[in-house]
């Protein structure tokens, strides 16, 4: 991902108004995202943990999307779950399942779509083990590359349930 400016972050979000994209809390560490190593910017809002926000290249545009993590159940820490975009298999809440409220007339209607994410929205780094999680070694016989690949679709895939067919 190439490097992207607060204004870049505040005007691509599609599924809040314009007043709450002003608003929005960005990473403190901006300047000193792994750029290269990201296929999307996402972080949890550091002053409200019930916000999230995802900003990705899509189409050659930038498309934000503000998310809310569902309620944090207690689980088992013997138990595994995986990210349903890079695929990362995290032990206990290292998964979060995250909604976004769909684009137009749908999300104005409390429409959302969910998709289980890594609860640290650190997907690109986990596909190219820059960060490893709680259960150790990836055991996939995918290359990097095709990790990548694989991620991006997945993301895609989800945001296009976002866009609801709406052109961006």
């Amino acid at each position: 991902m190439n490097p992207i400016t607060e204004h870049d972050i505040r005007t691509s979000f599609v599924n809040c108004s314009k007043g709450e994209a002003r608003r929005l809390n960005l990473p403190r560490d901006l300047a000193e995202s792994p750029w290269p190593d990201l296929d999307f910017l996402g972080w949890r809002d550091p002053g409200a943990p019930e916000r999230a926000y995802l900003v990705a290249e899509r189409r050659g545009e930038l498309v934000g999307v503000a998310l809310r993590p569902a309620q944090e159940a207690r689980r088992s820490f013997t138990k595994s779950t995986l990210c349903s975009v890079c695929v990362t298999p995290h032990a206990g809440t290292g998964v979060a399942l995250f909604t976004a409220p769909r684009v137009g007339a749908a999300g104005r209607q409390g429409n959302t779509v969910g998709a289980y994410m890594c609860a640290d929205l650190a997907c690109s780094l986990y596909v190219r083990d820059k960060k490893q999680t709680e259960l150790g070694t990836r055991f996939e016989s995918l290359t990097v590359e095709e990790r990548i690949v694989r991620a991006a679709a997945n993301l895609d895939g989800f945001l296009e349930r976002v866009l609801d067919g709406t052109v961006h």
